[in-house]
């Protein structure tokens, strides 16, 4: 069961950095986000 989570997690994961990549920059500074920022926050979303 641990890697079902383990995929699920890696799959939420990609999906956030995605959305997050397919942003303007001015959206990400009102979500208080830069580019160099959307890895952590994609995975700091999915735990």
């Amino acid at each position: 069961m641990n890697l079902m989570n383990s995929i699920r997690e890696w799959r939420r994961f990609r999906a956030t950095r995605d959305a997050l990549a397919r942003l303007s920059d001015r959206e990400l500074s009102d979500l208080g986000l830069n580019r160099g920022d959307i890895e952590f926050a994609a995975r700091r979303a999915v735990r």
